[in-house]
């Protein structure tokens, strides 16, 4: 009799765009590579269509409600999907809905999976207990060292239980010599850049804790200065509903006399182009990002990123004292520091063509070598064999 493929069911509030949400369209996509089946759970959203073509499944379900009664059902739900389809293993992404994939996956004797994706904000007793069901897996995989620590200290779960599992940055994809110049030229036309134009670019949804207020500050500091010249500032995201922020960041740009300066194109599909457009990239997080994919994307596409020294982009941003300067790949700023990122902001600008370039290299080297796509699937695979005595890793290629 054939040995039964391994079922893997991941659960997410939607599948529009995040960290989590394209972790959890890769990670699909290695178990079916490894030959087991992916079954994805989700409201759906724009990355839902990825599930399918890596050839996993997508099932729309209610996974965004936080509403408790309709938790229960959802468990039940789950649980009844457990038996109908076999599954073997749950994988919870997000707070809500792990909360019912884990009473399913309890009452169905299957393992039970976390990734704390985030440093979730526990002001509250309330929420600390909320919170905690990401703690809760039988293994709990941190994308960070600063998120195993987090984990460690707020729930005291033994380290034994966690696995640190950088997200992985694809090195194919974001890789400067596969854009094209029709790419590029088409992101240019549509931020009205012309070809000489530089471009700082922070790729961030629009929310204030991403910091978008410090970056507009900094860029008028710069102007006032006589140091931003020819660039322009992109905040490119989605506002995801939050409009009256929206409106904010606009007054802000207005009232600042930036206006032909800083512009906010909403949700940029081509991140690979942009970056490779981009001569700076930011991550301006003003609370601490549990591991930021965007400072590993842009040194990958081998531009200089400054980020915020909270959180873990101290792991992935090679900067000073840390390391010399010859080994630098970008910058650390204290968060909501207008006048440390304004400087850091003008340094990078006044780069020559050479230390750019230089930079670049180093960056795209050390983000391919330690933060690679295929090591993230691998090491999570491998915590499924690790609980169901499967060999998916082994057959990954």
């Amino acid at each position: 009799m054939a040995e039964k493929r391994p079922t893997i069911l991941q659960i997410i509030p939607e599948l529009d765009t995040g960290g989590a949400e394209l972790s959890t369209v890769e990670i699909a996509g290695a178990i079916v590579r490894a030959g087991g089946r992916a079954i994805v759970l989700s409201e759906g959203g724009r990355l839902a269509p990825r599930i399918t073509a890596a050839g996993g499944e997508f099932v729309p379900f209610a996974a965004a409600t936080k509403n408790p009664v309709r938790l229960l059902w959802n468990a039940h739900a789950i649980r009844r999907m457990i038996a109908d389809e076999g599954v073997d293993l749950v994988h919870a992404r997000s707070r809500a809905p792990a909360w019912s994939a884990l009473i399913a996956a309890r009452r169905a004797g299957k393992p039970f999976v976390t990734t704390y994706h985030g440093a979730y904000n526990e002001r509250t007793s309330l929420k600390r207990a909320y919170n905690a069901v990401m703690a809760k897996g039988d293994v709990v995989i941190a994308n960070s060292r600063y998120t195993k620590r987090l984990i460690e200290e707020r729930y005291g779960t033994p380290s034994d239980r966690i696995r640190v599992i950088y997200r992985g940055v694809d090195g194919a994809r974001f890789d400067p010599a596969t854009i094209s110049d029709e790419r590029k030229r088409t992101l240019r036309t549509s931020w009205k850049a012309g070809p000489a134009t530089r471009i700082i670019l922070q790729p961030a949804r629009l929310t204030n804790w991403k910091g978008q207020s410090t970056v507009i500050a900094a860029t008028r500091l710069l102007e006032e200065e006589g140091r931003l010249g020819n660039a322009l500032v992109v905040l490119a995201g989605d506002a995801q509903g939050r409009d009256s922020y929206r409106q904010r960041l606009e007054q802000e740009i207005e009232e600042a006399g930036l206006g032909a300066k800083v512009i906010l194109p909403g949700h940029v599909d081509d991140i690979p182009a942009a970056l490779a457009v981009a001569d700076l990239a930011v991550v301006a997080s003003i609370e601490p990002e549990a591991f930021g994919r965007v400072a590993t994307e842009a040194q990958a596409m081998g531009c200089p990123v400054i980020a915020t020294d909270i959180g873990a982009p101290p792991e992935t941003v090679a900067a000073p004292p840390a390391v010399p300067p010859g080994e630098a790949t970008g910058w650390l700023v204290p968060p909501g520091d207008a006048r440390r990122l304004a400087d850091a902001m003008a340094k990078a600008l006044a780069f020559s063509p050479e230390a750019h370039a230089t930079l670049g290299r180093r960056a795209r080297a050390r983000a391919v070598g330690q933060f690679s796509l295929d090591s993230m699937r691998r090491d999570t695979l491998a915590v499924y064999d690790e609980l169901l005595g499967t060999r998916l890793a082994a057959a990954y290629r």
